[in-house]
């Protein structure tokens, strides 16, 4: 058997380096040709992700994997076509097709007979069957279901630990019809393996779905539900912090009953998961008000948080505020839709001046990202954006100036800041350290 992945990021390169430690040759395609040439010198073009290159560097050596920027190529030579291209949202939050499409194109026009196609990629409820498999179709004179067989199995995995999600999630396989089901159950059975999970009702492995919708829904619905719980947390932490109570304490309460599952509030919902898949979802369903109210309650919280800050200062008037971390989440070098933009966009609106800083970004990349970098020199005040472990244990000598300092992850130890003429404000919590 012979498989191509096609798109070589933070998903598709360690799911082909998986696919091919199974036995399988594979054939990685990226648009970018820097990208494949440092896969195929075994290096990952992308920081952060465990055994990745040793992994990597192994399935090289035998010869089982290797990356090309024709996507034609890798497919011609493929029995199984994985499609893991980004799907992002445009300006108004609608689903963007445009990468996706060309990538469809691209397959369709060496799709060989009784290939599997699987579309990893998160889509709206109804695309798999409802616009690739015409396209595909359509481009390679092949019929779905006889010519060639399509399934939707979604990526249910968050970078910097792909190889042991992989084992640990079910992975959820649903088709067009149902030969395509049996297929795409057959290859994912064939190429993962799986922990033991005594805490499923059924056991962990290989789930087969009734239909792509239903594996497109699964996907949208544990995302989606994520972003309604934490947009609840974050309700109650505003209301914490006006009633004067300790957020932290209440949700660690409510969730010793185990019918609570509260989420933690914070600064803002980043990645390319929580903030883009309700927006998917909506597409399908756009009168989902409780799924539409919970994103603007999330895409709030950053303005929310950069008031507080002002009040407390009684006014950010040509005040300089550190943001620390770009990263939308701690530990990870990447900032799709990251709290930072907002935070950064809300001090310059109130008339302040931002700069950031982040351990995982020099000064260069932060420039590259619209950001100013911060020169290590006084400030007024600062906010914790990401939630980095070294931001855990910083203290007061840390932050030079820093009259106030606003927890938005919950991460600094309150201990280091008791006697310190900074004030630390946590997300949700009414009290203070003064």
């Amino acid at each position: 058997m012979s498989a191509a992945v096609v798109a070589l990021g933070k998903i598709g390169l360690p799911l082909a380096v998986q696919i091919a430690m199974s036995g399988v040759d594979v054939i990685g395609a990226d648009v970018s040709s820097r990208v494949v040439e440092l896969v195929n010198e075994g290096v990952a073009p992308f920081p952060g992700e465990a055994d990745l290159e040793e992994k990597l560097g192994a399935v090289l050596e035998q010869g089982r994997f290797r990356a090309t920027t024709s996507t034609h190529e890798a497919v011609a030579a493929s029995d199984v076509v994985i499609v893991v291209v980004p799907l992002m949202t445009d300006g108004d939050g609608h689903p963007d097709f445009t990468a996706m499409d060309a990538a469809t194109e691209a397959i369709a026009e060496t799709l060989q007979p009784a290939t599997l196609v699987s579309y990893e990629t998160t889509l709206p409820v109804g695309t798999t069957r409802e616009r690739f498999g015409p396209m595909l179709a359509e481009g390679s004179g092949l019929d779905v279901g006889e010519g060639f067989f399509l399934v939707h199995s979604p990526e249910r995995v968050s970078s910097g630990r792909i190889f042991s999600d992989l084992r640990r999630y079910p992975k959820l396989v649903g088709g067009v019809d149902a030969e395509s089901t049996r297929r795409g159950v057959e290859f994912y059975k064939r190429v993962l393996q799986f922990d033991e999970r005594p805490d499923l009702d059924n056991p962990n492995g290989v789930w087969a779905m009734a239909s792509a919708e239903s594996a497109e829904l699964a996907k949208l619905a544990e995302t989606t539900y994520r972003d309604v719980n934490i947009a609840l947390a974050n309700e109650f932490a505003e209301f914490a912090e006006r009633v004067g109570i300790d957020i932290g304490e209440v949700i660690a309460a409510s969730n010793s009953q185990p019918f609570s599952h509260i989420h933690r509030p914070g600064v803002a919902v980043g990645g390319h998961c929580i903030p883009v898949y309700p927006r998917f979802y909506l597409a399908g369903h756009p009168d989902a008000v409780l799924v539409e109210t919970a994103r603007r309650v999330n895409r709030e919280v950053p303005e929310r948080v950069v008031s507080m800050v002002a009040r407390a200062l009684s006014g950010l008037e040509g005040r300089k505020v550190l943001v620390l971390g770009a990263a939308y989440r701690g530990g990870v070098k990447e900032t799709a839709y990251s709290g930072v933009f907002d935070v950064v966009e809300s001090i310059s609106a109130a008339g302040g001046i931002p700069v950031v800083s982040d351990p995982l970004y020099s000064d260069d990349e932060l420039t590259a990202l619209g950001l100013v970098s911060w020169d290590g020199q006084d400030v007024d005040a600062v906010i914790v954006q990401s939630d980095h472990n070294e931001y855990r244990d910083l203290g007061p000598d840390d932050l030079p100036g820093a009259m106030v300092v606003f927890d938005g992850r919950g991460v600094l130890d309150p201990t280091r800041w008791q006697g310190s003429s900074s004030r630390l404000m946590v997300i949700g919590q009414g009290a203070t350290t003064d």
